[in-house]
């Protein structure tokens, strides 16, 4: 990968002024409108929280639209760290993380001001806020001169400051139930996003649809900053919706140099894209045929990733659209560091190779699973530039480690946390178990029974035990995931009841539930049983018990 400085987005829009950056409800946005805009809001950042801070937390609660690039670049341009958050998460959810990073302002949209406030009662403290108004959303043509445009770029932090300055913090969470603030350096972000645009070879003739959420790497990192990068066009839908993506896939009433040619999903998202396309275009050979033809002419790359692609899902795209899937493997602390090359085989339930930059390492760790001074055997070594078809006869089964200059720089106020997650040498530990194949990587699954995947999202089941334990009817509970075609894992729980001779109001749970957490990490499937088994250390060996709990157990009720 080239080495070069590192230049952030709101920087290299610069070389694309007069292209579109962003299509949304509101129209099209040129990457020179979405600049000023974003040097105005710097502006009005740095009158509220004071001209001389730098690095501070800034997050921003907007719509999946222009706004939120613009909220991203400002932070930037002003010199501080953007922190997305999510307006479908509960209020209580967003107040932590709002107390945790020590927001010194939040961004959000006049859609958001409501959800703002409860989250301000939640945090009990006011903190500093903007409201976008909805003429931000709109697009305004403006017309400045090369002279103009430098005088305005004078109010941004010139291009050394971000050699060595944060950029981003996204929340992820862990096995210890808490979500931790992963926080990303400039050079954290240059490097994740160059070595994908190699990878996949981005250029600005791209036109990716954009459908994944914005407090995610997956949508912020891999479907956004990569196309801003290079000057291509993102069409940001306000949500994931079958229908609307369909037909902005096959949408005749556009240029062919405006048409599709990327789409990034979780498999959920590609397993309800398939159930549409049965329901609407599958019913006749006329109209298939016309699918696959539109499809496999202006597309060229679909990718998958954030959970495993099931193997029939690969096929019935395929044979539905003529597109083989592209599936990679990453984290939010790393970037997207496999991936199946274009010009690669595509082999389902692989995740290909290396990603420029990165080194990789599978281990047999010989001591304590935990910490830095864990002791490891290598089992296999290799990177990009050092990865060869003469592995193709290797076989190897390892913990993941990564290094490079996309790991990000540790996970905010927690030093303990960081330090558990690297090796003594400096190594990254992934947390995942996997296997090296015929010359492609593959995952197995989590280290951890504590981490469920589901449409593309990590849920942590400890948070989610932890905050059924806070409901007055549940005694005792445990949580794990259980396979699903279409989600990959659904959450499943099994209470203990307060009072035996009582029951529970499943739908009375379920809203204090979305009360309370992220709507995609409230279970889907219940069982109740009289006690847990529980060893001597108070622990449930969680993949033992879901076989049994949920195989129709006469020991136990369903909800």
């Amino acid at each position: 990968m080239e080495n070069r400085g590192i230049i952030p987005a709101h920087r290299i829009a610069l070389q694309h002024l007069d292209r579109v950056a962003i299509k949304d409800s509101h129209g099209s946005h040129t990457y020179l409108d979405v600049l000023l805009k974003a040097i105005k809001l710097s502006n009005m950042i740095k009158s509220s929280i004071g001209l001389e801070k730098n690095q501070e937390r800034i997050g921003f609660l907007c719509p999946n639209d222009s706004t939120y690039v613009i909220s991203q670049w400002a932070c930037w341009a002003a010199g501080h760290i953007a922190v997305p958050l999510s307006p479908v998460h509960p209020p209580s959810l967003l107040g932590y993380y709002v107390k945790d990073c020590d927001a010194a302002l939040i961004i959000a949209s006049q859609s958001h001001s409501q959800l703002l406030n409860a989250v301000q009662e939640t945090v009990g403290q006011d903190i500093k806020s903007v409201i976008l108004e909805e003429s931000w959303q709109q697009t305004i043509n403006q017309n400045v001169t090369p002279t103009q445009l430098k005088s305005i770029l004078c109010d941004t932090k010139p291009m050394e400051f971000y050699h060595n300055s944060d950029a981003m913090m996204l929340y992820t969470s862990g096995t210890t139930g808490k979500p931790k603030g992963v926080l990303l350096s400039h050079k954290n972000i240059d490097a994740q996003v160059r070595m994908l645009i190699e990878v996949w070879e981005w250029s600005k003739k791209d036109v990716i649809v954009h459908a994944l959420p914005l407090h995610h790497t997956h949508g912020v990192i891999n479907a956004l900053l990569c196309p801003l990068y290079v000057g291509a066009s993102c069409i940001m839908l306000p949500k994931f919706d079958s229908k609307a993506i369909w037909e902005n896939f096959l949408n005749t009433n556009v240029s062919q140099e405006e048409k599709p040619t990327l789409f990034m999903g979780v498999p959920t998202m590609y397993s309800k894209l398939l159930s549409h396309y049965d329901s609407t275009y599958g019913e006749t050979q006329r109209k298939r045929e016309y699918v696959k033809a539109s499809i496999s002419n202006n597309f060229r790359v679909m990718i998958s990733g954030s959970a495993a692609l099931p193997e029939p899902v690969f096929y019935k795209w395929k044979a539905a659209t003529g597109i083989e899937i592209v599936e990679r493997y990453g984290m939010t602390e790393i970037g997207s560091v496999l991936s199946i090359p274009l010009e690669g085989e595509r082999r389902p339930g692989y995740v290909g190779v290396p990603s420029p930059g990165v080194s990789i390492r599978l281990a047999e760790f010989q001591s304590s699973p935990l910490g830095s001074k864990a002791n490891y055997q290598i089992l296999f070594e290799t990177s990009y530039d050092q990865f060869s078809k003469d592995y193709a006869n290797d076989k190897v089964v390892g913990d993941l480690l990564i290094k490079g200059p996309n790991v990000f720089k540790c996970y905010w106020n927690k030093p303990e946390a960081t330090a558990k997650d690297f090796t003594a040498d400096g190594w990254f530990r992934t947390g995942d178990s996997v296997q090296f194949d015929n010359g492609y990587f593959k995952i197995l699954g989590r280290l951890s029974a504590d981490i469920i995947k589901s449409g593309g999202f990590k849920i942590s089941a400890l948070e989610i035990e932890t905050h059924l334990l806070g409901h007055p009817e549940i005694a005792d509970c445990t949580v794990f995931g259980i396979p699903d075609v279409t989600w990959g894992q659904k959450v499943a729980a099994v209470l203990v009841l307060a009072n035996p001779e009582m029951s529970i109001d499943l739908i009375a749970l379920k809203q204090w539930c979305k009360e309370r957490m992220a709507p995609y990490i409230v279970p889907s499937e219940w069982r109740i049983y009289s006690e847990l088994p529980r060893n001597a250390l108070g622990k449930v060996n969680k993949v033992e018990f879901a076989k049994v709990a949920f195989n129709n157990n006469p020991g136990s009720s369903k909800l």
